[in-house]
């Protein structure tokens, strides 16, 4: 699971928030920051068992020593991109080189073995460049190597069909965020509905999937939702 899910209860609670996604089944863990709570986390990671094979890390703005050494310290093999600015997709050429800075970072990391992804959000897709999803012309710019970690609700927001998107991409798509809840009545709304149909989804990347993610922000008990959504995932999983 991701950990931003759980951002209100880290700082002193970490390691406590750690052993109960332990105690709920989760097996790995999505952070968010990994400069911040370092040996924390590494401590929390040991005593739990829990595995943080993926991070979200801003590898173009960050100190890249920095970070090659927290992802060996914390057992990640994979940096994924987790947001950039959306006027970076206002034009083809600014995704060109959005993608150039990416590709430049990300073959760094790679000498040192780690991977590097991109994880979406809505602007990818609701900006189009020549009738295209901008996020089209940025995965065809990035390195090959650059695996995708797809967000379902945020590509449905920005207009993706996620039914079609998938097969197209399974060949780069390595990780979903996922999540099996209505939308709150403050959440931007779908222009793609995948409410109720996430067995659909997680079906579709099966074949090629490595973690599926889940990620949620709700107000009240957030560990309650959690663990429904682990269940739910798992047992879909399982079938597949």
């Amino acid at each position: 699971m991701q950990l931003y899910s759980t951002k209100d209860h880290l700082g002193p609670e970490l390691r406590g928030t750690l052993r109960r996604l332990a105690e709920l089944g989760y097996t790995d863990v999505e952070p968010y920051d990994v400069l911040g709570q370092t040996d924390e986390l590494a401590a929390g990671l040991a005593e739990t068992g829990l595995e943080a094979r993926t991070a979200h890390v801003k590898i173009t703005d960050l100190d890249r020593d920095a970070v090659l050494a927290a992802a060996r310290r914390l057992g990640i093999g994979t940096v994924v991109v987790p947001w950039v600015d959306k006027a970076r997709f206002a034009t083809a050429d600014d995704v060109h080189a959005l993608a150039t800075e990416i590709n430049e970072a990300a073959a760094f990391y790679a000498d040192h073995g780690i991977r590097t992804g991109y994880h979406n959000h809505d602007f990818e897709f609701s900006s189009m460049i020549d009738g295209r999803h901008a996020w089209e012309l940025l995965v065809e710019a990035l390195d090959p190597a650059i695996v995708l970690q797809v967000d379902t609700y945020w590509a449905s927001v920005g207009g993706a069909d996620v039914f079609a998107l998938i097969p197209a991409h399974l060949d780069r798509i390595r990780m979903l965020h996922v999540k099996n809840e209505p939308p709150d009545a403050d959440d931007p709304p779908a222009r793609v509905d995948i409410t109720g149909r996430m067995d659909e989804v997680v079906a579709l990347a099966a074949p090629a999937l490595e973690l599926a993610v889940v990620e949620v922000v709700v107000d009240g008990d957030v560990f309650a939702v959690l663990e429904r959504n682990r269940r739910f995932f798992a047992e879909l999983l399982e079938a597949t």
